[in-house]
Protein backbone atom coordinates (compact mmCIF):
# COMPACT_ATOMS: atom_id res chain seq x y z
CA UNK A 1 0.00 0.00 0.00
CA UNK A 2 1.64 3.24 -1.15
CA UNK A 3 1.75 6.59 1.48
CA UNK A 4 -0.90 8.26 -0.48
CA UNK A 5 -3.11 5.52 0.01
CA UNK A 6 -3.01 5.08 3.14
CA UNK A 7 -3.22 8.90 3.85
CA UNK A 8 -6.22 8.10 2.24
CA UNK A 9 -7.67 5.58 4.52
CA UNK A 10 -7.08 7.45 7.44
CA UNK A 11 -9.92 10.05 6.24
CA UNK A 12 -12.28 8.28 3.97
CA UNK A 13 -13.70 4.84 4.34
CA UNK A 14 -13.73 3.03 0.56
CA UNK A 15 -17.08 2.16 -0.42
CA UNK A 16 -16.94 -0.65 -3.55
CA UNK A 17 -18.37 0.99 -6.05
CA UNK A 18 -18.13 1.30 -10.07
CA UNK A 19 -17.13 4.59 -10.27
CA UNK A 20 -14.08 4.38 -7.28
CA UNK A 21 -15.82 6.87 -5.18
CA UNK A 22 -15.60 6.67 -1.80
CA UNK A 23 -18.32 7.05 1.30
CA UNK A 24 -17.58 10.49 3.75
CA UNK A 25 -18.01 9.79 7.64
CA UNK A 26 -16.95 13.60 7.62
CA UNK A 27 -19.59 14.75 5.95
CA UNK A 28 -22.79 14.63 7.90
CA UNK A 29 -25.96 14.63 6.18
CA UNK A 30 -29.08 13.87 7.04
CA UNK A 31 -32.69 13.96 4.95
CA UNK A 32 -33.77 17.81 5.88
CA UNK A 33 -37.78 18.42 7.12
CA UNK A 34 -39.33 19.15 3.88
CA UNK A 35 -41.99 22.38 3.29
CA UNK A 36 -43.70 19.99 1.53
CA UNK A 37 -42.86 16.06 1.52
CA UNK A 38 -43.38 14.59 -1.77
CA UNK A 39 -41.14 16.60 -3.36
CA UNK A 40 -38.17 16.75 -0.17
CA UNK A 41 -37.94 20.42 -1.02
CA UNK A 42 -37.38 22.62 2.29
CA UNK A 43 -38.21 26.05 1.21
CA UNK A 44 -41.99 27.07 0.32
CA UNK A 45 -43.21 26.50 -2.90
CA UNK A 46 -46.28 28.95 -2.94
CA UNK A 47 -47.96 27.68 -6.45
CA UNK A 48 -48.20 31.64 -7.76
CA UNK A 49 -44.54 31.19 -7.84
CA UNK A 50 -43.98 27.05 -8.73
CA UNK A 51 -44.75 24.76 -10.21
CA UNK A 52 -43.69 21.04 -8.21
CA UNK A 53 -42.48 18.15 -10.82
CA UNK A 54 -41.50 15.56 -8.66
CA UNK A 55 -38.25 15.90 -6.22
CA UNK A 56 -38.14 19.49 -8.50
CA UNK A 57 -39.93 22.59 -8.25
CA UNK A 58 -40.06 25.04 -11.48
CA UNK A 59 -40.16 28.59 -11.06
CA UNK A 60 -43.43 29.96 -12.99
CA UNK A 61 -42.49 32.47 -15.54
CA UNK A 62 -45.21 34.94 -14.36
CA UNK A 63 -43.11 35.38 -11.19
CA UNK A 64 -40.05 36.80 -13.09
CA UNK A 65 -42.11 39.68 -13.79
CA UNK A 66 -41.67 42.04 -10.55
CA UNK A 67 -38.10 40.02 -10.23
CA UNK A 68 -34.67 42.29 -11.34
CA UNK A 69 -31.78 40.88 -13.07
CA UNK A 70 -30.66 38.55 -9.70
CA UNK A 71 -33.54 35.62 -9.61
CA UNK A 72 -34.80 35.63 -5.54
CA UNK A 73 -33.53 33.49 -3.78
CA UNK A 74 -37.17 32.55 -3.06
CA UNK A 75 -37.64 31.96 -6.58
CA UNK A 76 -34.59 29.77 -7.87
CA UNK A 77 -35.97 26.97 -9.20
CA UNK A 78 -35.15 23.40 -7.30
CA UNK A 79 -33.36 20.75 -9.27
CA UNK A 80 -33.04 17.55 -7.51
CA UNK A 81 -32.63 14.02 -7.85
CA UNK A 82 -33.63 12.80 -4.20
CA UNK A 83 -34.56 15.22 -1.62
CA UNK A 84 -32.73 18.44 0.20
CA UNK A 85 -30.27 16.92 2.64
CA UNK A 86 -29.71 18.76 5.78
CA UNK A 87 -25.90 19.14 6.70
CA UNK A 88 -24.49 20.33 9.71
CA UNK A 89 -21.63 22.68 9.20
CA UNK A 90 -19.49 22.32 11.99
CA UNK A 91 -18.87 18.61 10.84
CA UNK A 92 -18.73 19.20 7.00
CA UNK A 93 -15.54 19.05 4.82
CA UNK A 94 -14.94 18.98 1.14
CA UNK A 95 -11.96 16.50 0.46
CA UNK A 96 -9.76 16.57 -2.44
CA UNK A 97 -8.07 13.36 -3.61
CA UNK A 98 -7.08 10.86 -6.25
CA UNK A 99 -4.16 9.78 -8.97
CA UNK A 100 -4.37 13.75 -10.34
CA UNK A 101 -2.40 15.35 -6.78
CA UNK A 102 1.16 15.17 -6.32
CA UNK A 103 0.13 14.12 -2.55
CA UNK A 104 -2.51 12.61 -0.54
CA UNK A 105 -6.00 13.82 -0.05
CA UNK A 106 -6.60 17.09 1.79
CA UNK A 107 -9.47 18.24 3.19
CA UNK A 108 -11.07 21.32 3.90
CA UNK A 109 -13.13 23.25 6.18
CA UNK A 110 -16.29 26.08 5.61
CA UNK A 111 -13.12 27.94 7.48
CA UNK A 112 -10.60 26.91 4.67
CA UNK A 113 -12.88 27.96 1.89
CA UNK A 114 -13.44 31.45 3.38
CA UNK A 115 -9.81 31.96 3.91
CA UNK A 116 -9.34 31.23 -0.12
CA UNK A 117 -9.79 34.63 -2.02
CA UNK A 118 -13.30 35.29 -2.83
CA UNK A 119 -14.58 36.03 -6.33
CA UNK A 120 -18.48 36.94 -6.74
CA UNK A 121 -19.73 36.15 -10.00
CA UNK A 122 -23.20 36.56 -11.77
CA UNK A 123 -23.87 33.22 -13.51
CA UNK A 124 -27.27 31.05 -14.39
CA UNK A 125 -27.62 27.96 -13.45
CA UNK A 126 -30.18 26.06 -16.36
CA UNK A 127 -31.01 22.23 -16.39
CA UNK A 128 -30.10 20.72 -19.21
CA UNK A 129 -33.69 19.63 -20.06
CA UNK A 130 -35.20 23.24 -19.71
CA UNK A 131 -37.67 23.30 -22.42
CA UNK A 132 -38.03 19.98 -22.78
CA UNK A 133 -42.06 19.85 -22.80
CA UNK A 134 -41.74 21.49 -26.12
CA UNK A 135 -40.06 18.53 -28.24
CA UNK A 136 -44.01 16.84 -26.83
CA UNK A 137 -46.48 19.77 -27.12
CA UNK A 138 -44.80 21.99 -30.16
CA UNK A 139 -42.79 19.34 -32.01
CA UNK A 140 -45.27 15.96 -31.31
CA UNK A 141 -42.03 14.21 -30.28
CA UNK A 142 -41.65 11.66 -27.36
CA UNK A 143 -38.94 12.66 -24.78
CA UNK A 144 -37.98 11.27 -21.37
CA UNK A 145 -37.87 12.93 -18.26
CA UNK A 146 -39.01 16.21 -16.22
CA UNK A 147 -41.20 17.63 -18.45
CA UNK A 148 -39.90 20.97 -17.68
CA UNK A 149 -41.08 24.68 -19.66
CA UNK A 150 -38.76 27.14 -19.23
CA UNK A 151 -38.87 28.54 -15.60
CA UNK A 152 -35.56 25.69 -15.08
CA UNK A 153 -33.48 28.93 -14.62
CA UNK A 154 -32.28 31.42 -12.07
CA UNK A 155 -29.30 33.66 -12.02
CA UNK A 156 -28.12 34.39 -8.87
CA UNK A 157 -24.96 36.30 -7.40
CA UNK A 158 -22.69 33.37 -6.18
CA UNK A 159 -19.42 34.03 -3.99
CA UNK A 160 -16.74 31.79 -3.11
CA UNK A 161 -13.51 30.27 -4.11
CA UNK A 162 -12.51 29.56 -6.96
CA UNK A 163 -12.05 26.03 -7.54
CA UNK A 164 -8.47 26.54 -9.08
CA UNK A 165 -7.31 27.97 -5.73
CA UNK A 166 -8.73 24.89 -4.43
CA UNK A 167 -7.27 22.16 -6.26
CA UNK A 168 -3.87 24.36 -6.24
CA UNK A 169 -3.78 24.48 -2.33
CA UNK A 170 -5.04 20.61 -2.69
CA UNK A 171 -1.84 19.62 -5.26
CA UNK A 172 -3.11 19.21 -8.37
CA UNK A 173 -0.34 17.71 -10.62
CA UNK A 174 0.21 18.90 -14.30
CA UNK A 175 -0.73 15.15 -15.28
CA UNK A 176 -4.43 15.81 -14.19
CA UNK A 177 -6.85 14.96 -16.51
CA UNK A 178 -10.11 15.23 -14.93
CA UNK A 179 -11.83 16.05 -11.68
CA UNK A 180 -15.31 14.58 -10.51
CA UNK A 181 -17.01 16.40 -7.79
CA UNK A 182 -19.42 14.40 -5.70
CA UNK A 183 -22.73 15.81 -3.78
CA UNK A 184 -23.43 14.83 -0.27
CA UNK A 185 -27.30 13.84 -1.36
CA UNK A 186 -28.69 10.35 -1.20
CA UNK A 187 -27.92 7.49 -3.77
CA UNK A 188 -30.67 8.26 -6.64
CA UNK A 189 -32.34 4.86 -7.53
CA UNK A 190 -34.06 4.48 -10.90
CA UNK A 191 -35.15 1.07 -12.70
CA UNK A 192 -33.98 -0.98 -9.43
CA UNK A 193 -30.29 0.59 -10.20
CA UNK A 194 -28.58 2.57 -7.74
CA UNK A 195 -26.47 4.69 -9.09
CA UNK A 196 -24.87 6.35 -6.07
CA UNK A 197 -24.35 9.88 -5.16
CA UNK A 198 -24.65 12.38 -7.55
CA UNK A 199 -21.54 13.34 -9.82
CA UNK A 200 -20.20 14.31 -13.01
CA UNK A 201 -16.64 15.20 -13.87
CA UNK A 202 -15.18 18.05 -15.35
CA UNK A 203 -12.32 18.09 -17.69
CA UNK A 204 -8.98 19.84 -15.95
CA UNK A 205 -9.30 22.80 -18.47
CA UNK A 206 -12.75 23.90 -17.42
CA UNK A 207 -11.95 23.39 -13.67
CA UNK A 208 -9.01 25.89 -13.77
CA UNK A 209 -10.78 28.38 -15.70
CA UNK A 210 -14.27 30.09 -14.19
CA UNK A 211 -15.87 27.25 -12.40
CA UNK A 212 -16.19 28.04 -8.30
CA UNK A 213 -16.95 26.38 -5.06
CA UNK A 214 -19.70 28.79 -3.99
CA UNK A 215 -20.94 29.11 -0.51
CA UNK A 216 -22.95 32.35 -0.64
CA UNK A 217 -26.09 33.01 -3.09
CA UNK A 218 -27.21 36.05 -3.64
CA UNK A 219 -25.16 38.13 -0.06
CA UNK A 220 -26.26 35.13 2.12
CA UNK A 221 -25.41 31.50 3.09
CA UNK A 222 -26.54 28.97 0.24
CA UNK A 223 -29.70 28.02 1.65
CA UNK A 224 -30.21 24.16 1.61
CA UNK A 225 -31.89 23.26 -1.35
CA UNK A 226 -29.26 25.78 -3.04
CA UNK A 227 -26.20 23.44 -1.48
CA UNK A 228 -25.29 24.46 1.53
CA UNK A 229 -22.45 24.90 3.09
CA UNK A 230 -20.66 24.37 -0.75
CA UNK A 231 -21.39 24.02 -3.96
CA UNK A 232 -20.01 24.24 -7.68
CA UNK A 233 -20.88 26.58 -9.90
CA UNK A 234 -20.04 26.25 -13.76
CA UNK A 235 -20.64 29.08 -15.72
CA UNK A 236 -22.16 28.76 -19.37
CA UNK A 237 -22.56 24.62 -18.81
CA UNK A 238 -25.48 22.31 -18.16
CA UNK A 239 -26.99 22.62 -14.49
CA UNK A 240 -25.62 19.07 -13.63
CA UNK A 241 -22.13 20.41 -13.41
CA UNK A 242 -23.00 22.67 -10.67
CA UNK A 243 -22.71 20.07 -8.24
CA UNK A 244 -25.13 20.73 -4.97
CA UNK A 245 -23.43 19.78 -1.09
CA UNK A 246 -20.20 18.92 -2.27
CA UNK A 247 -18.71 15.89 -0.26
CA UNK A 248 -15.29 15.55 -2.34
CA UNK A 249 -13.34 16.08 -5.51
CA UNK A 250 -11.48 12.95 -7.34
CA UNK A 251 -8.81 14.62 -9.38
CA UNK A 252 -7.62 11.52 -11.99
CA UNK A 253 -4.96 10.90 -14.48
CA UNK A 254 -7.22 9.79 -17.01
CA UNK A 255 -10.65 10.50 -18.30
CA UNK A 256 -13.25 10.13 -15.08
CA UNK A 257 -16.96 8.53 -15.75
CA UNK A 258 -20.47 8.43 -14.09
CA UNK A 259 -24.23 7.41 -15.27
CA UNK A 260 -24.31 11.79 -15.56
CA UNK A 261 -21.80 11.43 -18.56
CA UNK A 262 -22.40 7.78 -19.78
CA UNK A 263 -25.74 7.28 -20.11
CA UNK A 264 -27.12 10.75 -19.35
CA UNK A 265 -26.49 14.01 -20.23
CA UNK A 266 -25.96 13.17 -23.33
CA UNK A 267 -27.81 13.18 -26.74
CA UNK A 268 -29.38 9.77 -27.75
CA UNK A 269 -31.69 9.18 -31.55
CA UNK A 270 -31.43 10.20 -34.92
CA UNK A 271 -28.30 11.14 -36.05
CA UNK A 272 -26.38 10.56 -33.07
CA UNK A 273 -23.80 7.18 -32.80
CA UNK A 274 -25.53 4.33 -30.75
CA UNK A 275 -23.07 5.72 -27.62
CA UNK A 276 -24.54 8.54 -28.14
CA UNK A 277 -23.01 12.19 -28.15
CA UNK A 278 -19.77 13.96 -26.35
CA UNK A 279 -21.20 14.77 -22.88
CA UNK A 280 -23.22 17.62 -22.86
CA UNK A 281 -21.35 20.96 -21.84
CA UNK A 282 -22.80 24.50 -22.95
CA UNK A 283 -26.07 25.61 -22.62
CA UNK A 284 -28.16 26.27 -25.73
CA UNK A 285 -29.60 29.96 -26.28
CA UNK A 286 -33.13 30.37 -25.39
CA UNK A 287 -36.01 33.25 -24.56
CA UNK A 288 -39.15 33.24 -22.27
CA UNK A 289 -41.89 36.30 -21.81
CA UNK A 290 -42.53 36.99 -18.22
CA UNK A 291 -46.05 35.25 -18.61
CA UNK A 292 -47.60 31.92 -18.11
CA UNK A 293 -49.10 30.35 -21.32
CA UNK A 294 -52.81 31.25 -21.35
CA UNK A 295 -52.63 34.90 -20.03
CA UNK A 296 -55.12 37.21 -20.59
CA UNK A 297 -55.13 40.74 -21.76
CA UNK A 298 -57.26 43.67 -21.99
CA UNK A 299 -58.05 44.70 -25.97
CA UNK A 300 -56.95 47.92 -27.29
CA UNK A 301 -54.83 48.76 -24.37
CA UNK A 302 -51.56 49.79 -24.37
CA UNK A 303 -49.22 47.10 -22.39
CA UNK A 304 -45.63 46.51 -21.57
CA UNK A 305 -44.40 43.01 -22.48
CA UNK A 306 -41.14 41.55 -20.75
CA UNK A 307 -38.73 38.61 -20.68
CA UNK A 308 -35.75 37.60 -20.99
CA UNK A 309 -32.78 35.56 -23.26
CA UNK A 310 -29.92 33.57 -22.55
CA UNK A 311 -27.32 31.72 -24.51
CA UNK A 312 -24.71 29.41 -23.02
CA UNK A 313 -22.13 30.50 -25.94
CA UNK A 314 -21.87 33.84 -25.90
CA UNK A 315 -23.73 37.10 -24.74
CA UNK A 316 -26.93 37.77 -26.04
CA UNK A 317 -26.94 41.14 -28.55
CA UNK A 318 -30.38 41.17 -30.19
CA UNK A 319 -34.01 40.13 -29.35
CA UNK A 320 -37.28 39.76 -31.87
CA UNK A 321 -40.74 39.54 -30.71
CA UNK A 322 -43.78 38.75 -32.71
CA UNK A 323 -46.93 39.67 -31.36
CA UNK A 324 -48.98 37.37 -34.41
CA UNK A 325 -47.50 33.99 -34.45
CA UNK A 326 -44.74 34.96 -36.15
CA UNK A 327 -45.86 37.06 -39.16
CA UNK A 328 -44.04 40.17 -38.36
CA UNK A 329 -41.36 40.83 -36.02
CA UNK A 330 -39.86 43.83 -34.17
CA UNK A 331 -36.74 44.50 -31.89
CA UNK A 332 -36.86 44.55 -28.32
CA UNK A 333 -35.54 46.71 -26.01
CA UNK A 334 -32.47 44.97 -24.21
CA UNK A 335 -32.28 46.53 -20.69
CA UNK A 336 -28.73 46.49 -19.01
CA UNK A 337 -25.54 45.18 -20.70
CA UNK A 338 -25.41 41.86 -22.26
CA UNK A 339 -23.39 39.33 -20.21
CA UNK A 340 -21.69 35.87 -20.80
CA UNK A 341 -23.18 33.07 -18.34
CA UNK A 342 -26.27 35.42 -17.68
CA UNK A 343 -29.94 36.98 -19.32
CA UNK A 344 -30.26 39.94 -20.40
CA UNK A 345 -33.73 41.25 -19.55
CA UNK A 346 -36.21 42.99 -22.78
CA UNK A 347 -39.43 44.68 -23.03
CA UNK A 348 -41.73 45.65 -26.09
CA UNK A 349 -44.87 47.87 -26.24
CA UNK A 350 -48.09 45.89 -27.26
CA UNK A 351 -51.44 47.00 -28.16
CA UNK A 352 -53.69 43.77 -28.69
CA UNK A 353 -56.30 44.08 -30.82
CA UNK A 354 -60.47 42.74 -31.04
CA UNK A 355 -60.89 39.89 -28.52
CA UNK A 356 -59.48 36.61 -29.48
CA UNK A 357 -56.59 34.44 -29.50
CA UNK A 358 -52.81 35.84 -30.29
CA UNK A 359 -49.31 33.78 -29.98
CA UNK A 360 -46.44 35.48 -28.93
CA UNK A 361 -42.93 34.49 -29.84
CA UNK A 362 -39.59 35.81 -29.34
CA UNK A 363 -36.18 34.51 -30.53
CA UNK A 364 -32.51 36.16 -29.60
CA UNK A 365 -29.46 36.24 -31.14
CA UNK A 366 -26.00 35.93 -29.39
CA UNK A 367 -22.48 37.39 -30.17
CA UNK A 368 -21.20 34.26 -31.58
CA UNK A 369 -23.75 34.65 -34.30
CA UNK A 370 -26.13 31.94 -32.75
CA UNK A 371 -30.15 32.72 -33.61
CA UNK A 372 -32.97 30.77 -32.10
CA UNK A 373 -33.92 28.20 -34.51
CA UNK A 374 -37.87 27.10 -35.59
CA UNK A 375 -37.25 23.70 -34.46
CA UNK A 376 -34.43 21.90 -32.17
CA UNK A 377 -33.72 18.45 -33.69
CA UNK A 378 -34.86 15.95 -32.04
CA UNK A 379 -32.70 13.58 -28.73
CA UNK A 380 -34.47 10.95 -27.06
CA UNK A 381 -33.64 12.62 -23.35
CA UNK A 382 -35.34 15.81 -24.14
CA UNK A 383 -31.92 17.76 -23.46
CA UNK A 384 -31.56 21.51 -25.27
CA UNK A 385 -34.49 22.65 -26.36
CA UNK A 386 -33.73 25.88 -28.40
CA UNK A 387 -36.08 26.69 -30.68
CA UNK A 388 -38.67 29.44 -30.62
CA UNK A 389 -41.23 29.10 -28.36
CA UNK A 390 -45.03 30.04 -28.99
CA UNK A 391 -46.77 31.34 -26.67
CA UNK A 392 -50.99 31.24 -26.56
CA UNK A 393 -52.55 34.35 -24.69
CA UNK A 394 -56.07 35.37 -24.99
CA UNK A 395 -56.90 39.26 -25.78
CA UNK A 396 -60.56 39.37 -24.25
Amino acid sequence: MTPARRSLLKLLAAAPVATGALTLPLARASAATAADPTSGIVKPLPPELFTIRGTNAETRLSAFRDTGFHTPTDRFFVRNHTSTPRIDPDTWGLTVWGSGLRGGPVRFTLADLRALPAVSRDVAIECAGNGRSYFTSQQGETVSGTAWTLGAIGVARWRGARLADVLRRAGIGSHAVDVLPRGLDGDYVTGGANLGRVRRPLPVAKALDDVIVAYEMNGAPLPPDHGFPARLVVPSWIGIASIKWLGDIEVGDRPLHSPWNTDYYRLFGPGQPPEGSAPLTRQTIKSAFDLDPGATFAPRRHQHLTGRSWSGRAPVVRVEVSTDGGAHWRPAHLKGPARRGSWVRWSVPWQPGRAGSAELLARATDAAGTTQPERTPHNTQGYLFDAVVRVPVTIG
